[in-house]
């Protein structure tokens, strides 16, 4: 469960401080972990580079709760509260490195403070319990970012609950305990399970979008494969009688208009992987998106082509198939 603490602030508001927090699981039985986190917004330069990334304020327990792995020395922990270090995310990291510097041990400025980096975070997975990049970002001791900016206050906080506690009933003892510590902040509730559903519904409704858009360009499409071969069945009447004249049975017309429907259309499947395929790469290199090939689809794409051709061009091979040769050898 994600809590996002936001606050009528007034000079009456009592801020809410990693304390409060160790109060709040003091007093609701039903918490297993909290881990409060604080973000600030400050500019971040080291030599001659200037970052924009975040900054988090933690400690240990966010690592563990959201899943931060380390590439190189160490998280920073409670015992460092009181030390200027920090830790510095992916992309920073690789933007240093592209400078031909090692990120451990060197000090980069946050605001009017310099700090330590005693560790790279790994290329970390967004989630959804966390407000925050943790690759664009730079993890503080959460007590540090108090010091860094005095008007800091806890307005998230990650929260696991004991097994098989009521939700409900979790939320209001929370919301109970936090409006007593600090008057007149407001709590916020988000659910993972429910963000998790609602993107869920989003991405079935785009699927079935999706899907009815792809539908209806099999039924156009087909349709105009249709057209084409009724219009090709006209135009080599004369063939068509020639070739029954020599032998050739109705069976036969029949296969071979068939096969040239069948063949027309994967052309056009595969005319459409490749230009799909190459406009999908474009677009994922000018947003740095990650590309992966699935062969799946587009062994299903020609399948569905085969099985179009099939359809549109059985009713003009079998009109095709009953044509009288003696008609057509006396058409022009």
């Amino acid at each position: 469960m994600i809590s996002n603490y936001g606050s009528n602030q007034s000079a009456q508001t009592k801020k809410l401080m990693p304390s409060d927090m160790e109060t709040v699981q003091e007093n609701v039985p039903e918490i297993q972990k909290i881990v409060p986190y604080t973000n600030l917004y400050q500019s971040l330069s080291f030599q001659n580079l200037q970052f924009n990334g975040q900054i988090i304020g933690a400690d240990q327990s966010l690592a563990d709760i959201v899943k931060i792995t380390m590439a190189e020395g160490r998280f920073v922990s409670f015992l460092d509260q009181n030390s200027y270090y920090c830790v510095v995310g992916h992309d920073i990291a690789m933007q240093m490195r592209e400078k031909g510097i090692d990120p451990i041990n060197q000090q980069i400025t946050v605001g009017n403070q310099l700090l330590t980096i005693i560790g790279v975070a790994d290329q970390w997975e967004p989630n959804l319990f966390l407000f925050a990049n943790i690759n664009q970002g730079i993890i503080i001791p959460i007590y540090l970012s108090f010091l860094i900016n005095p008007q800091t206050q806890i307005q998230n906080v990650l929260v696991q609950l004991k097994p098989a506690t009521p939700l409900d009933t979790a939320k209001s003892h929370i919301e109970k305990v936090i409006t007593q510590l600090a008057p007149g902040n407001q709590v916020r509730f988000h659910d993972p399970q429910e963000i998790i559903d609602v993107v869920s519904k989003q991405r079935s409704t785009f699927t079935w979008l999706l899907s009815a858009i792809g539908g209806i360009s099999l039924l156009v499409g087909g349709i105009g494969v249709m057209n084409i071969m009724l219009v090709s069945v006209i135009e080599r009447r004369r063939e068509i009688g020639i070739r029954m004249a020599i032998g050739a049975r109705r069976k036969d017309i029949l296969e071979m208009f068939l096969i040239e429907s069948i063949v027309l259309t994967i052309l056009g499947g595969l005319l459409g992987v490749f230009f799909g395929t190459i406009t999908t790469l474009i677009l994922a290199y000018s947003s740095g998106w990650e590309y992966h090939f699935h062969f799946s689809p587009v062994a299903l794409g020609f399948v569905v082509s085969a099985i179009v051709g099939v359809f549109s061009g059985f009713y003009p091979s079998l009109r095709a198939a009953k044509l009288d040769p003696i008609a057509c050898l006396q058409s022009e």
